[in-house]
């Protein structure tokens, strides 16, 4: 099943390599990944989409631990979503 998050965490170099190494030990694979930096380069906000037959509360509580991590949201249940061919 395929899952949208949205992420704002406070802007650091290592951020994104945290979250990719979070969603690959949980088993979730990587389908598409958009990050934006606020105009004062605070916080960053990453919008992922994820690929897996696990739960998605599986990788949400995980994230969720990450240094840094102000927030997650879960933006569509995985039937609004559609994968493109």
């Amino acid at each position: 099943m395929m899952n949208a998050l949205t992420i704002q965490a406070k802007n650091s170099p290592e951020l994104l390599e945290r979250l990719l190494r979070v969603c690959r030990h949980r088993g979730f694979t990587l389908q598409n990944i958009n990050a934006e930096v606020d105009n004062n380069q605070q916080i960053t906000q990453i919008n992922l989409t994820v690929c897996s037959e696990r739960d998605i509360s599986l990788l949400t509580k995980q994230i969720d631990k990450v240094v840094g991590v102000i927030g997650i949201t879960l933006l569509q249940q995985p039937e609004n979503i559609k994968a493109s061919a």
